[in-house]
């Protein structure tokens, strides 16, 4: 028996970056989004023992590395498995896209395995076994709109909201989670010492230290703790707006009748990764203009990138756009662009089987 599912790409919206914890990780404040764009996962049992991971895509681990072998590793041992397992990934999503493709993928391959199995796991342990894999596994066992908060495992879902139409782009580079993460704690620490620097320390020294006007900016500067809180705040304003179901309007005093997902992001929201990631790839900068050029409403890099996506009004203005985004992305062989729509969490479990 082999059991096929489609295995979600998310998207962030919004991405906040806070301290660095004990463990190496950083605290995280983001809304997780999942959408239509997919990989395919096909899960069997044969004979023999191990794990077995079969795909064309050279990109992609096959062996102990991989986060589907390391959630199959640990399940199969609860679920008591006997037999080899075989998952078999065709990759239609990028690699190291920061669509969460690997992570989607690991439980694509955890659901496939139970149903294989015919036996389950309670909940809580499906969710512990996908949180001590990856930070970004939970919210695939949510689906739909999720709050990640702590290293993003850590996962709580946020009313179904409606669909939104949204075009992906993918540039030819892989950016590394990691790097990203190293790159925006040394720009933290530039920013603080462009503040407090040796001529901001001597013009303090002589007015006593007591000056307003020279430690003003270092009261103001939002530094990651502080960001947190803003896009919180953000968060909770506008996820619990009603939602009237009317036609997305460019009117802003209709802007509550909007659908949630698009009043969301006209509240400020950031991803902290673009200013450290797009001066490494100005590409992935050039591909945000160029969403933003074909027409949509909101444009950001998603996680760590390379992947971007826009948010339109309709489909049709979607189709338009990456139609428009694949013709300059082909003179300048630099990406793809798909149209897409956001998938809500009763679509996203309707559909993850195939």
């Amino acid at each position: 028996m082999t059991v096929t599912l489609r295995s979600f790409a998310k998207i962030n919206l919004g991405l906040r970056i806070g301290a660095a914890r004990p463990d190496g990780f950083h605290e995280l404040l983001t809304v997780y989004q999942t959408i239509a764009l997919h990989d395919i996962v096909k899960v069997s049992i044969g004979r023999g023992r191990g794990i077995e991971i079969r795909c064309d895509d050279p990109r992609v681990p096959k062996d102990e590395s991989n986060t589907c072998y390391r959630i199959v590793e640990t399940a199969r041992g609860v679920l008591r498995a006997k037999g080899r397992v075989i998952i078999e990934i065709e990759k239609r999503l990028p690699v190291q896209g920061g669509l969460g493709g690997a992570s989607s993928n690991a439980v694509a391959a955890l659901l496939g395995l139970e149903r294989v199995l015919k036996k389950s796991l309670p909940p809580t342990d499906r969710m512990r076994i996908a949180a001590a894999v990856g930070s970004d596994l939970p919210l695939f066992l949510v689906g739909g709109t999720v709050l990640g908060v702590g290293r993003g495992e850590q996962v709580y879902p946020v009313d179904d909201l409606p669909s939104v139409a949204c075009v992906v782009v993918a540039p030819q580079v892989g950016v590394s989670t990691p790097k990203a993460f190293a790159a925006w704690d040394r720009f933290c620490v530039d920013s603080r010492s462009r503040l407090s620097g040796p001529g901001k320390a001597r013009q303090n020294s002589l007015s006593g230290g007591n000056d307003a006007s020279t430690l003003e900016p270092e009261l103001t500067l939002p530094f990651p703790s502080d960001r947190m809180v803003e896009l919180g705040r953000a968060y909770s304003a506008c996820l619990n707006l009603p939602y009237s179901g009317a036609p997305f309007s460019v009117d802003s005093r209709r802007s509550r009748a909007e659908n949630p997902l698009l009043e969301l992001v006209r509240a400020g929201i950031m991803n902290d990764f673009e200013p450290v990631v797009f001066p490494e790839y100005p590409e992935l900068c050039e591909a945000k203009r160029a969403l933003e050029r074909a027409g949509a409403k909101y444009a950001s890099l998603s996680g760590s990138g390379s992947a971007l996506y826009g948010l339109f009004r309709s489909r049709a203005d979607a189709a338009q756009g990456a139609a428009r985004l694949r013709e300059t992305g082909l003179q300048k062989q630099s990406w793809a662009a798909e149209a897409t729509v956001t998938l809500p969490r009763r679509q996203y479990w309707k559909r993850i089987f195939v």
